[in-house]
């Protein structure tokens, strides 16, 4: 069995601690069963190790969020990245291409399809397991999980059963209705109608024969390549809607999505999470700072206040769904990132009155890894050492550096570095363009 855990999104809905780079999934705010925190898709990977499922896990994202998911989840998963954000049936068509043509699974192989952030039980991954069983019985060609509804949602879609298979442990479906107003809504849910939850699970050679309907590809890498020429659909249009042959399983449990400030709270095991202090007369309310700073809240009520290096939110909970109308023009850029090698954190950034630019970030290296070699043809940076050791490439020539050092930066000069310890570094760069983008890697051999 193959799992493909999708994780996309735009982390507009939880700003400023989430952005594009670090979307809501990879939030370490969820309490562990150690007593430390993890995030949601730290949880829903311990989740399924725990389960009766033994299949292997691959993570459909996009490039953007590489880096963290490896930070995150070590090498223990596999990673197929999109070349560019399309929607979930490219993403999902990718991903099995991956696995047929990369891994060299059997078309007979059964692939579950998840969401990477649900907050749920165990319960839960017995229905994906009863999904599993339910495709190799050959019941479906596409079976879906049904999560029963508590409120008729406006955000959700939903799957209508056949009323004659009511009672059965598997429904046939009779239709899909996507994301209705309130009153239909109510009336779908009189008619036994779940909540679609995004968990499907079918044969690996059903989704691949879909897939060369638009691609025949003689490997992976064509197949990547040629990415653009998927149609931008959903995978509920473009595959569970046309589908002939398609069963639901009902899951009647804890099912959430911590997709905004209020849900997200309803979960935090304190009001007060990093260097906060709350008063006696602020009820309901919570906060989240990852500055080093110090917050403090008083004579306020069912209020959510977040404060990252992106910016600050004070926001009544029943508005927070709003939030993503709002943060477009509020953050040019992801103000913290996570890497592979570590992660960086942006303290400021000015544009002076011609156009020239700087902007100050300290970057944080996990002993033993390194920054790849590469340059930059838009700015200069300067690197200070402000703690631990590491070894400095400039144009081939190799030194080490401690504490104290200053290591300058030029234009189209070839560079790395690489942490001997826990190594920390102000980097200032300063050009006419300071993005991320500006970046020409090259081979280095440690």
């Amino acid at each position: 069995m193959q799992i493909i855990l999708l994780s996309g999104g735009s982390g507009k809905r939880l700003w400023p601690l989430s952005n594009n780079a670090r979307s809501k999934q990879f939030l370490p705010l969820l309490q562990s069963p150690d007593g430390n925190v993890e995030s949601m898709v730290q949880r829903v990977v311990r989740q399924i190790g725990e389960s009766r499922l033994s299949g292997t896990i691959t993570i459909a994202t996009n490039s953007a969020q590489h880096d963290i998911i490896i930070n995150q989840l070590g090498d223990n998963v596999d990673t197929v990245t999109e070349p560019e954000r399309r929607d979930t049936f490219p993403a999902i068509a990718l991903a099995s291409g991956y696995l047929s043509m990369a891994k060299g699974c059997s078309a007979d192989e059964v692939v579950v399809i998840m969401p990477c952030d649900p907050y749920t039980e165990t319960e839960y991954f017995d229905v994906i397991a009863d999904m599993v069983a339910a495709v190799e019985n050959d019941a479906a060609d596409l079976v879906l999980m049904g999560i029963t509804p508590t409120y008729p949602s406006t955000k959700f879609g939903y799957v209508v059963p056949m009323s004659e298979d009511s009672g059965k442990d598997i429904l046939r479906v009779k239709r899909f209705t996507e994301k209705p107003d309130v009153q239909r809504a109510e009336e779908l849910l009189a008619q036994n109608a779940f909540w679609n939850g995004g968990v499907f699970a079918f044969r690996l050679g059903y989704m691949v024969n879909i897939l060369e309907k638009y691609i025949s590809a003689a490997s992976f890498e064509e197949l990547r390549s040629r990415y653009g020429e998927l149609p931008k659909i959903s995978f509920d249009y473009e595959v569970a809607e046309k589908a002939e042959s398609v069963a639901v399983l009902p899951f009647n449990g804890k099912w959430k999505d911590l997709g905004t400030w209020n849900s997200l709270t309803e979960e935090l095991s304190s009001n007060a999470i990093g260097n906060v202090v709350i008063g006696e007369n602020a009820p309901n309310t919570h906060v989240v700072n990852e500055l080093g700073m110090p917050v403090f809240c008083n004579g306020v009520s069912d209020v959510v206040v977040a404060a990252s290096p992106d910016g600050i939110l004070v926001c009544g909970k029943e508005y927070s769904e709003n939030i993503k109308n709002y943060v477009d023009n509020l953050s040019p850029r992801p103000m913290y990132e996570e890497r592979r090698w570590g992660s960086y954190r942006v303290l400021d950034t000015t544009t002076y009155n011609d156009g020239y630019m700087s902007l100050t970030k300290v970057l944080q290296l996990k002993s033993g890894r390194y920054i790849s070699y590469q340059l930059h043809n838009h700015r200069e940076e300067m690197w200070t050492i402000v703690d631990g050791e590491g070894v400095v490439v400039i144009d081939g020539a190799i030194r080490n550096v401690t504490r104290g050092d200053v290591v300058a930066i030029k234009k189209g000069q070839k560079h790395a570095i690489k942490a001997l310890t826990d190594l920390q570094i102000v980097e200032v760069q300063m050009g006419d363009s300071l993005v991320e983008e500006d970046i020409l890697r090259f081979d280095w051999e440690w």
